[in-house]
């Protein structure tokens, strides 16, 4: 962009920020990679409990770095009446409002949708809930691993005769923020055509439900007769789709549909597979799962890892060896595109971190963003939103209504 214009293509948008731990936090760490200023208001004394979270170095959490980049630090105790009005002041002069408390708790604080909208009709306020702001879950306490769970994908991972294992990762919780934040621009594209804001209710649940690309809608057209459940670490429909023991990594090959089939075939040498009757279609090849399996690990680690991928590489065969932390964030394709991304923290200094996965022609650089130290633009969002001056602010922190410094 040329320069004096925007910084993102949400420059200029302002957000007020009350998030912590995962999913919140996704969502408006996003809104900030685009150029919106978040203000990130914590509850005194202590902040986000993500402030203590690993790995911490000179009592400083990467875990809150890398979810909090970008924002500005407000700590002000909410419960005290003055810390209402402070809140009550920056209202009118944000477009968004973002909170991921259980439901109730903004409107106990006085700042529930009807609260809020009376005071900015245009504001959009996105509300990020475990199980949603309404229904018979919606007041039960809720983490990432209990959406899986309530959402049939927990049932989805395991040996078919084994437990039921959980993803290791924030995948709900990170889905979620970025589901809130894609609801979040739609309602603004919605109100630059009707000049007024809405409350948008982003869940959890809702959002791991869409994980199931085949079951829901298998087990409703059968009738039920499909009962999708877990198949280890083969795909319960598609074959071959899973992972397999090379001699060094094990590798996910995919490979149901014919074509791929065929050309896997050719790269293990064995072209002749592809017209076997035990193979020759999905459904063949799902009764012979075993021996298809049986076939491709004696191939995989007979030629060794560099060759076997040589090889699918030649035929277009799609595959990835299964990499752990350590090899993912040295690879020299997320290096390049910035997926995984070293930043620099005043006091952790760099480190690594995933990068932002959304990509603009007009703004091909990223932004540089810093993360706010416990309540350190106390003093300059109030002067600039609400026009305190230095003695009322001084005043508020002797009153415990402000706070500031270390965790």
């Amino acid at each position: 962009m040329a320069a004096g214009g925007p910084r993102h293509v949400l420059d200029g948008y302002k957000v007020l920020d009350f998030t912590h731990i995962v999913a919140g936090p996704t969502c408006t760490l996003m809104l900030a990679e685009m150029g919106a200023e978040v203000i990130k208001v914590e509850f005194a004394p202590d902040g986000d409990a993500a402030r203590r979270g690993p790995y911490v170095v000179n009592n400083r959490s990467g875990y809150f770095v890398q979810h909090n980049r970008g924002k500005k630090g407000l700590c002000i105790d909410l419960k005290h009446p003055e810390g209402g009005d402070i809140i009550r002041g920056l209202i009118p002069q944000v477009d968004v409002l973002v909170e991921n408390y259980a439901p109730g708790v903004m409107g106990r604080l006085g700042f529930d949708y009807a609260a809020v909208s009376s005071l900015n009709p245009a504001i959009v306020m996105c509300s990020i809930s475990a199980f949603g702001q309404r229904g018979p879950l919606a007041n039960e306490p809720g983490f990432d691993y209990l959406g899986a769970a309530y959402a049939g994908i927990v049932s989805m991972c395991g040996e078919p005769n084994g437990p039921p294992y959980v993803p290791m990762v924030a995948l709900g919780d990170v889905s979620t923020g970025v589901h809130a934040m894609g609801a979040i621009c739609a309602a603004l594209l919605g109100r630059a055509r009707t000049g007024h804001g809405q409350h948008l209710d982003v869940s959890l649940l809702d959002t791991y439900m869409h994980y199931h690309e085949c079951g829901i809608e298998t087990h409703s057209l059968s009738r039920g007769e499909v009962k999708p459940t877990r198949s280890g670490q083969h795909s319960w429909y598609a074959v071959p789709a899973g992972i397999f023991k090379g001699r060094e990594h094990y590798f996910i090959i995919i490979a149901p549909l014919d074509h791929h089939f065929a050309a896997l075939c050719r790269s293990m040498g064995q072209a002749e597979l592809a017209a076997d009757h035990r193979f020759k279609t999905n459904a063949d090849r799902l009764t012979n799962l075993d021996e298809l399996i049986q076939i491709m690990e004696q191939w995989l680690q007979a030629v060794g890892d560099d060759a076997a991928m040589a090889a699918m590489k030649e035929y277009r065969v799609p595959h990835a060896p299964v990499l752990s932390v350590a090899e993912a964030v040295k690879h020299p394709h997320l290096r390049e595109r910035g997926t995984v991304r070293t930043v620099h923290d005043r006091i952790l200094g760099d480190f690594d971190v995933p990068g932002f996965a959304l990509r603009f022609s007009d703004y091909p650089r990223r932004l540089e963003l810093e993360v706010p130290l416990l309540g350190e633009h106390n003093e300059e969002i109030l002067r600039r939103y609400l026009n305190y001056p230095r003695s009322r602010i001084r005043e508020l922190e002797q009153k415990g209504v402000l706070r500031n410094g270390p965790v």
